[in-house]
């Protein structure tokens, strides 16, 4: 491109948030994984994500980490390592099946091995590779006539276990790493050398995943940042009630108030705070909060551990535009592309374009890479060339950093390569983090009197409380909460009892529990969530030397939908 003409107006900083989070999987009584996403995750998304920058010095990015996320990265690290000094099993059995050098022949682990290996997407990850759509057909076969499995040996189990394993590696693996491509050349008659192989790369991964982004934070090239530690829901904490806010004539749980919410939700903060301190030697300076959940409070609270800025959804600033009866036309460059203060709070906001970050996550992936780049770098050219943003602006783009690869062909590496490259190469546009905008900006934040309580799905918090299964779910955790609250007083526990059952009260106020809750969401992903929030809630029970309530025996919620992308995100306006 020319450089850009004499006497124009400043770049726009163009601010990429991306959101790191899985939820706890741990069953905190053995330790067990329940369930594998955060380890592919990490070698596939986190892993490519990091791999991006690091190609591109120029690529200036926020990356938002939940510290139970951190925690978990870190412990499988761990595992893996421990398995090679002296062969422990990984406490993951999708995992540990990989190098499992006696896979269990009974017809029901085979059936569950199968549906395990299946859980991927299948354009891109499965039908990509003509080996695994092989596998992956006789599988789907063998599902709808179980009575044959006992036609296929064990080297299909094996070959199949691998297959998955190797269409999870990010796309710069595959691109770079030697081994890797060894292995998928070899393509089928894999030998227990391959599998602990296999197993090798995917420790070394992990390993080093966390170190990597701490490099690229120490050098300066990213803001790394946080959200509470556990992911829960801070404003509907310190105030259930704040959900009527978006949503006046909202169904709300029997309770009224979460017990002693705002001291949980001050734990949180710190908790992970001292997490993020662990891993990344540093205090951060913004806060993703969960889900993008503001409130006034919540900010209040931000300010009290002195977090510089903080972000919430478009919706949110809307809503509260039209509280305040401000004019907020079609234009968005008029309202969404500065900075607020809330209420003399002192903890900066900033709001998501939607529509810019709703593109990435839902539209791209049908898109070629190339002319997806040339759209989202012309967009945001076309804004940088408005009078409104005469005296420049940001535009905050944010969205999860590991859900929406899998739609795109190959991990949206393409994609993701040429954005960077666009952006850092256009006279218009500059990439930048939170922090650089608050250190060189030239004019205060613009003020907001009053702020509607919201998060970044629509505005409102009907993601996570107001329908029937959601609000049961909330009198559930109510009820353990009260029950925590009773023992944690009590002279029959010690401080180390305590302590556990403080750390398993924290999962289970995640806020992905609730998020899956509800009949529109699909039916397996449904009774995994619910079963592993019961799970929790009995765990938090047990800790806590009382008898789990007969209900958390009872399913009470069930999924039958079949939303876009699978529900794993939303859009941010309804």
């Amino acid at each position: 491109m020319n450089d850009r003409p004499l006497a124009a107006q400043p770049n726009l900083n163009v601010v990429f948030c991306w959101h790191m989070h899985q939820p706890d999987y741990r069953d905190r009584r053995n330790g067990e994984f329940q369930l594998p996403w955060t380890y592919l995750h990490g070698i596939k998304d986190y892993v490519d994500m990091v791999a991006h920058l690091e190609h591109n010095p120029q690529a200036r990015v926020v990356v938002n980490f939940a510290p139970i996320l951190l925690e978990q990265v870190d412990e499988y690290s761990q595992h893996v390592k421990q398995y090679f000094i002296d062969n422990t099993v990984i406490k993951d059995p999708l995992l540990n099946a990989l190098v499992d050098p006696t896979l269990p022949s009974s017809a029901e682990y085979r059936h569950g091995l199968i549906k395990s290996c299946l859980r991927a997407n299948e354009q891109h990850l499965i039908a990509r590779f003509d080996h695994y759509q092989r596998l992956a057909d006789m599988g789907s076969w063998i599902n709808t006539h179980p009575e044959e499995i006992h036609y296929l040996k064990g080297q299909y189990f094996v070959d199949l276990l691998m297959w998955y394993h190797l269409a999870w590696l990010g796309e710069t693996v595959r691109h770079n790493n030697l081994r890797v491509k060894e292995l998928i050349h070899k393509g089928c008659g894999f030998t227990f050398h391959h599998r602990r192989e296999l197993l090798a790369i995917i420790g070394e991964l992990l390993t080093g995943l966390i170190g990597r982004y701490k490099m690229l934070m120490d050098k300066g090239q990213i803001e790394l940042s946080m959200s509470p530690y556990s992911h829960p829901i801070i404003p509907l904490l310190l105030d259930i009630n704040c959900a009527r806010q978006s949503m006046p004539d909202i169904s709300m749980p029997v309770t009224e108030s979460y017990p002693d919410g705002s001291e949980r939700a001050k734990w949180h903060i710190k908790e992970g705070i001292n997490t993020f301190k662990h891993f990344f030697s540093s205090i951060p300076r913004g806060c993703w909060l969960s889900e993008g959940g503001l409130s006034e409070a919540a900010i209040g609270l931000l300010d009290e551990f002195d977090f510089a800025w903080t972000a919430g959804g478009e919706s949110v600033l809307r809503n509260s535009l039209a509280v305040e009866n401000k004019h907020h036309p079609d234009d968005k460059e008029s309202f969404l592309y500065q900075c607020y203060k809330v209420a003399e709070k002192n903890t900066v906001c900033f709001f998501r374009d939607d529509e810019l970050s709703d593109l990435i996550g839902f539209t791209y992936s049908d898109w070629h890479g190339d002319d997806a780049v040339a759209n989202f770098t012309h967009r945001l050219e076309t804004i940088a060339q408005q009078p409104a943003m005469a005296e420049g602006g940001i535009v905050s783009i944010i969205l999860d950093g590991e859900n929406a690869w899998e739609h795109f062909p190959e991990n949206a590496y393409h994609f993701l390569h040429g954005l960077y490259q666009s952006i850092s190469d256009s006279p218009y546009l500059t990439l930048a983090t939170y922090s650089d905008c608050l250190t060189n900006r030239d004019k205060p934040a613009t003020p907001l009197d009053r702020l509607v309580a919201g998060s970044w799905v629509y505005g409102t918090f009907s993601t996570w409380i107001g329908d029937e299964q959601k609000n049961r779910a909330w009198d559930m955790l109510t009820d353990a909460k009260q029950c925590y609250d009773r023992m944690s007083t009590s002279p029959s526990l010690n401080d180390y009892q305590l302590e556990l059952a403080r750390f398993q009260l924290a999962i289970c106020e995640s806020s992905d529990w609730f998020w899956w809750f509800g009949d529109y969401n699909p039916a397996d992903t449904v009774s995994d969530f619910e079963r592993l929030f019961r799970m929790h809630l009995a765990n938090l029970y047990q800790c806590l030397g009382v008898e789990p309530p007969d209900y958390l025996s009872e399913v009470f919620t069930h999924g039958s939908g079949s939303p876009f992308h699978g529900g794993v995100m939303r859009t941010g306006s309804a």
